[in-house]
């Protein structure tokens, strides 16, 4: 899809961060845009900046963690637009904690709405897509999804489970003209940190490592779209780490384990 002038995207997790950026850049590429969150007040405003731009948008109230809700923003999508091109299945969010001490109700709602809404974006724009022959599937993971970090371990275990589900369902769907594609970003500026720490109640201490804009992950995002890779990682230093944890994981830990003292997360 060398352009994205005219193509139906669908965002999950639009009013703030990654998803917002994403909103932006396709409306600038000439996209019609479907977007989605739980914050009705962040999505008109998004909405009012996206037909600033000129693009045709439908916005749509959405809790990713309800398989109903999800397959209703994208039955209204196609029923708004006629097809849908693009589905990025960003909405996700995160808590920070040692292992024993993160609430199993806390590891489940992750699991609910990072993992399960993933899942629910995926199966309910895939027969659509298959139909056509023709679409992109593009599911926001992270590094951390490839090499966990200390205290962040029931996030992490989400973003694996979104990697595992996304290799399948690439697989799956080889020869069908259907692209399934995730994308890994390193910590990025945005709400991210506030939520993890209001989620988590003063466990886990603060990022670690470097951090990048949630305006270069949705170039990454819309790059992505028009040349569908399997993997795409927006910070390229940060596929150095997934290969080094793979021939000596003792190292990386080390590694991670002098970051995560320094950020107070040991």
């Amino acid at each position: 899809m060398p352009s994205l002038a005219g193509a139906v995207v669908a965002i999950t997790g639009a009013s703030s961060g990654i998803g917002w950026e994403c909103a932006l850049a396709f409306a600038r590429e000439g996209a019609a845009v479907a977007a989605s969150a739980r914050r009705e007040d962040r999505l008109r405003a998004l909405e009012e900046k996206l037909r600033a731009l000129g693009s045709d948008v439908l916005v749509m109230t959405t809790d990713v963690a309800e398989e109903d809700q999800v397959r209703r923003f994208v039955d209204a999508t196609l029923t708004r637009f006629g097809r849908l091109d693009v589905m990025v299945n960003n909405a996700g969010y995160g808590v920070r904690g040692l292992v024993e001490e993160t609430p199993a109700a806390a590891c489940r709602r992750l699991m609910e709405v990072n993992y399960l809404g993933t899942l629910y974006g995926c199966q309910a724009v895939v027969p659509h897509m298959r139909q056509r022959a023709a679409g992109v599937i593009i599911n926001v993971s992270s590094i951390v999804g490839h090499r966990s970090l200390p205290g962040g371990g029931p996030y992490a275990a989400t973003k694996a489970a979104q990697i595992s589900l996304t290799e399948s369902l690439r697989v799956e769907l080889k020869g069908t003209g259907v692209a399934v594609c995730s994308v890994h970003p390193i910590g990025t500026e945005t709400e991210f940190g506030q939520v993890a720490d209001a989620s988590s109640d003063g466990r886990g201490g603060g990022a670690v490592g470097p951090q990048q804009s949630a305006h270069d992950v949705a170039r990454a995002v819309v790059r992505c779209a028009k040349r569908p890779r399997p993997e795409i990682y927006p910070y390229r230093l940060s596929r150095g780490i997934v290969w080094l944890n793979a021939v000596a994981p003792g190292l990386v830990d080390r590694i991670a384990a002098r970051a995560a003292r320094k950020a107070g997360r040991l």
